[in-house]
């Protein structure tokens, strides 16, 4: 760690080509859907940085374990419904910043990727805020056949519209700790002698929820920089989805079949009812979740991107037999 302005910063960092967070200090910024995977990750590197935070969400108390890192009064919880632009333009009065993080893979994808997404930036212009960031997602396209990549890039649309200077993210899958990507396929290996592999040759490319924090407090504490930008963000590396399962169980120190299943059968596996793949999801994992080189990235806001092999093993500790005390290749 070095020492930056008297607070402890970290090596990974390129300090002498990115804005220091310190602007944000006793600002007020809004995060709406400040209870999910990447807002509590944002809202943790906010609160670090000294900004004053209203965490906006259907679910605040997801987020109430942030309470104990924030000093008195730097923390707020707001129950927010954005298909009410009543309760948008109410989250947003006073501020100065805000981040809209809204998603959803079920029915209401346009209610909330795309008409929130532009209600919020509506309310965001009309309360003079002066910051807004939007988390959109890789793949984000009008045109698209899936109905999560269309509404992801019409909420880009409509956020434009009403907020002309916003900043543009575009994420590939998050990963993290806590997250619900590796968790669920980590709980399969754990599981299975045999494991199923649905789109074994997709591409991913995934990018560590901190780093996507990072680069969503930079644009906020710097608006000019960022401001009307679009960017994607993604991992150091690409790796197939069986290739990804297949490091998985190496991090449990567990030896498994993989079944790598055909595309015309995962078509139909998503197509069935109550299965935990919908045909959308299908599609968007057949198509591959990575950067398409046509925006900036991490290297914009001075962040050098990190592997997953970086946390890997350490997070499957909990996933193998004995936990901590057992040697990898003792699992079973």
């Amino acid at each position: 760690m070095a020492i930056r302005n008297g607070r402890m910063a970290p090596q990974w960092l390129d300090w002498k080509n990115m804005p220091h967070l310190e602007s944000l200090e006793n600002k007020l910024v809004v995060l709406i859907g400040g209870g999910g995977f990447l807002g509590r990750n944002i809202a943790q590197e906010l609160l670090r940085r000294g900004a004053r935070l209203r965490i906006a969400d259907r679910h605040p108390e997801k987020a109430f374990f942030l309470k104990p890192l924030a000093n008195l009064g730097q923390i707020q919880f707001v129950a927010c419904d954005v298909t009410k632009p009543a309760t948008l333009a109410a989250v947003m009065h006073g501020a100065d910043a805000a981040a809209y993080l809204v998603g959803s893979f079920g029915a209401d994808q346009w209610a909330v990727q795309a008409e929130g997404a532009g209600k919020a930036a509506a309310a965001a212009t009309a309360a003079g805020v002066k910051a807004f960031v939007h988390v959109s997602a890789v793949g984000a396209d009008a045109t698209s056949d899936s109905g999560y990549a269309r509404s992801k890039g019409e909420g880009e649309a409509l956020v434009r519209a009403a907020f002309p200077a916003a900043t543009l993210i575009r994420p590939t899958i998050l990963f993290g700790e806590g997250d619900n990507f590796l968790n669920m396929f980590a709980g399969l290996i754990r599981a299975l002698p045999a494991v199923p592999v649905f789109g074994p040759e997709a591409k991913l490319q995934p990018v560590w929820v901190d780093d996507a924090a990072m680069a969503v407090a930079l644009s906020l504490a710097d608006a000019g920089q960022h401001a009307g930008k679009t960017y994607e963000i993604a991992g150091p590396e690409q790796l197939t989805m069986l290739q990804l399962h297949e490091k998985i169980a190496s991090g449990q120190g567990r030896s498994r079949s993989f079944i790598a299943v055909p595309d015309a059968l995962s078509s139909i596996f998503a197509a069935l009812p109550g299965t935990p793949m919908s045909t959308d999801q299908w599609n968007l994992l057949k198509a591959g979740n990575v950067a398409s080189g046509q925006h900036a990235g991490l290297e914009a806001f001075g962040i050098t991107p990190r592997p997953l092999d970086l946390f890997l093993d350490r997070w499957m500790t909990r996933f193998r037999k004995y936990g901590r005390f057992s040697a990898k290749q003792e699992a079973a």
